[in-house]
């Protein structure tokens, strides 16, 4: 059974869910505030110093939910399917902890070096598990 495995990975999809709605609630009536001094073609990155780095934390959160989570994403699907143990399923559980108390920091104080330790202590188990499913796939084609 796959489930064990798979329900870190669906909780942080709707972890990142969460984020979309929280970063939309607050995006979208902070960008139309300032739409026409805006260029045409704007990015959130253009949006720097012009409307409330509050509201931009939400929306680079969300960003950074789409990005490194990838790698955990690929190691959970890998494991669930070539074979994971216990050890696997709460290293799992434990990067998905770690990201939604990032999320909720960045989101919300936003200081550094806390924001960093807790981006390297998530990584330091998204590493391991990672590295478990090259093994696991590795030992599965032999």
């Amino acid at each position: 059974m796959m489930r064990p495995m798979l329900a870190p990975a669906a909780a942080l999809v709707v972890w990142t869910l969460v984020m979309l709605v929280w970063m939309a609630a607050s995006f979208g009536p902070a960008v139309r505030k300032v739409a026409p001094t805006l260029k045409r073609g704007a990015r959130a990155s253009d949006l720097d110093g012009v409307i409330d780095d509050r509201v931009l934390w939400k929306n680079h959160n969300y960003e950074h939910l789409l990005e490194q989570p990838t790698v955990f994403y690929a190691s959970v699907f890998i494991l669930a399917w070539s074979g994971f143990s216990k050890t696997d399923v709460i290293l799992a559980w434990i990067y998905v902890g770690l990201r939604i108390v990032h999320s909720i920091w960045q989101t919300t104080a936003n200081r550094q070096p806390a924001r960093a330790m807790l981006f390297l202590l998530s990584s330091a188990f998204l590493i391991p598990l990672g590295l478990r499913a090259f093994v696991a796939v590795v030992q599965v084609s032999q």
